[in-house]
């Protein structure tokens, strides 16, 4: 399975790209692709309060996912 993940703000300057994907042969939820992604760019870890959001809504971290969701990595967002 092919899992599309979004990226914004600080999260796309890590990553540096505005899209990244994780390929696995089993279904990953949500904290599993938090900890991939954690494990290929340690920078994310210094983030508090990293969000994810499936479909346009915020997921729990047992939530299972599927190849056609549309998941986003929300990070906080500060300013006035």
């Amino acid at each position: 399975m092919k899992y599309t993940i979004h990226l914004f703000g600080i999260t796309r300057d890590i990553i540096g790209k505005s899209i990244t994907e994780i390929e696995s042969d089993a279904i990953l939820d949500v904290q599993t692709i938090l900890q991939k992604l954690k494990l290929d760019y340690p920078r994310l870890t210094s983030i508090k309060s990293l969000l994810v959001a499936v479909n346009s809504e915020y997921a729990e971290a047992d939530l299972l996912l599927r190849e056609s969701d549309e998941i986003a990595l929300i990070p906080p967002v500060s300013g006035g």
